[in-house]
Order: structure tokens, then C-alpha cells, then sequence
């Protein structure tokens, strides 16, 4: 299911089973292959991922995981450069964090219907926007936020990531 519009809002916690549940399901979708054409006039602009931002309409479960990775970088560090992100998300408060995307990242960027040229700005260093994030964390949430949607980490190779080695996964 591709969710479309997963913000903590949308995210309920069953305090006695700590079981995290997704609500207002509205703007869901059933995934298919072929990705579909689906509107990019969905999710809250937060946590909107750079791919919708930029106008594409064929786009697929990736979204969410962006998603996931705003959310969890703003939980993680509620004063960072990371809740500027999410709080002001645009293509250009991204770039200054991930630096400006470009073909070598993001094969096809260019072709995006809302792509021009924008300003040139160096990838800055996500320990610097979640500095209490340890190791794992950081390269779990890396992984999250790539740019090129091929590339983000999925949701089964997210849950088995060492950064969740502590937590108990039983049922899931």
C-alpha cells in the first residue's frame, strides 16, 4: 500500500502493545506494477519526498519512506536543522542539507516536470542536523532520505537495519 500521507498526525501509538498504527488512510493507494500515474498534489508538504516536490506523477512506496525519514529525524532532534527542513519543506531547504541533486545522484532528476536550475549547494553532513543521533541512527536515516527513490532504503530492509537490533520484532 502506498500511504501518501504519513505524518506524525497520522501515526497512533497503542501505549499498552507499543504497537505504531497508521490512520487517515485517505490518500492511500494500492501499489502496483507498473508504478501507476498518481497526482503529486498529495501528502503534507513537510514530508512531502523531493521526487513529488519536483512534479513527477509516476512515483511509488519511496514516498513513504521519505516520509518515514522526516518523521524520524524531527523526533529524534526537535531543535535541529532537520525540523527546518521538515517545518519549511521545499526543494531548496533540502538541498542545503543533502546538497543540490543532480544526474550523478539521481539519474533522470533533470527530466522532472518542476526541475530548473537551482542554486549549487554542497551535501552537509546529517550528524550536523541530529547531533545526538548515534551511528546506526545516522546511516539509517541516510538511507532514508536519498534523493533518488531507487535508492532509499525499503521498509523490510529498514526494519532489519542495526539500528533497530535492540527492539523486540516479534509479530511483524
Amino acid at each position: 500500500m502506498l500511504c501518501r500521507d504519513l505524518k506524525p498526525h497520522n501515526l497512533l501509538m497503542d501505549k499498552k502493545t507499543m504497537m505504531l498504527k497508521i490512520a487517515d488512510l485517505g490518500l492511500a493507494r494500492a501499489f502496483t506494477l507498473p508504478i501507476k500515474k498518481y497526482t503529486h498534489e498529495i501528502l503534507t508538504l513537510w514530508y512531502r519526498a523531493p521526487e513529488v516536490l519536483l512534479g513527477d506523477t509516476h512515483y511509488s512506496v519511496a514516498v513513504d519512506i521519505w516520509s518515514v525519514g522526516c518523521i524520524f529525524g524531527k523526533k529524534i532532534s526537535a531543535l535541529s536543522c532537520l525540523k527546518r527542513l521538515v517545518t519549511h519543506a521545499s526543494i531548496f531547504m533540502i538541498d542545503r542539507l543533502l546538497g543540490t541533486p543532480n544526474e550523478e545522484v539521481w539519474p533522470g532528476v533533470s527530466n522532472l516536470v518542476n526541475w530548473h536550475e537551482y542554486p549549487q549547494w554542497s551535501p552537509q553532513s546529517l550528524s550536523t542536523a541530529v547531533p545526538t543521533l548515534d551511528k546506526d541512527g545516522l546511516d539509517l536515516l541516510e538511507q532514508m532520505l536519498k534523493y533518488d527513490p531507487a535508492k532509499r532504503i525499503s521498509a523490510k530492509n529498514a526494519m532489519e537495519h542495526p539500528y533497530f537490533d535492540d527492539v523486540v520484532k516479534e509479530g511483524l
